[in-house]
């Protein structure tokens, strides 16, 4: 867990490291997410960083772009999300992201849908006081297969 973690607000020249790391098949896998073409990642981002009730940071270990985290609002829940590059994974970063983060967007109630086979997401969420709340069965964008989730929630 050696290294620097810090947030900052993203910038455009982030966006590419952003799209690299979503292509990675096992990062899909692991989140039950689906990656997006070069046209729809930028359009997703776009949509993101024009929105004002969107909280978002560039995470940064040792000044490099391991990722990103969000929070945002969803069918009445406040709702938070990050992606970790895969190289950056098993280093303590997520946590410390997470962590920091919590300071930044102090909205509570605030969940988190996570696949139960993500463990390692899991750990982070609980490290960081998030404690199952629910449990979902939803159809993954990521193929139409089922994806059994947590919602966790912190207060």
């Amino acid at each position: 867990m050696n290294g620097t973690v810090t947030l900052r607000e993203v910038a455009a020249a982030d966006i590419p490291t952003f799209f690299e790391q979503q292509l990675d098949p096992e990062a899909t896998r692991m989140a039950a997410f689906p990656s997006r073409n070069q046209e729809a990642f930028a359009a997703h981002w776009a949509k993101v960083l024009a929105d004002p009730k969107v909280t978002v940071r560039t995470v940064l270990f040792r000044g490099a772009v391991a990722g990103n985290i969000v929070s945002f609002e969803q069918g009445g829940q406040r709702l938070a999300g990050y992606w970790i590059g895969r190289e950056f994974w098993g280093k303590g970063i997520a946590t410390r992201a997470l962590s920091s983060f919590l300071e930044v967007d102090s909205v509570r109630p605030l969940f988190a849908h996570v696949a139960k086979r993500n463990l390692a997401s899991i750990r982070v969420l609980e490290k960081c006081g998030f404690a199952v709340w629910g449990e979902a069965s939803a159809v993954s964008i990521a193929g139409g297969e089922p994806v059994d989730e947590l919602i966790m929630k912190i207060d």
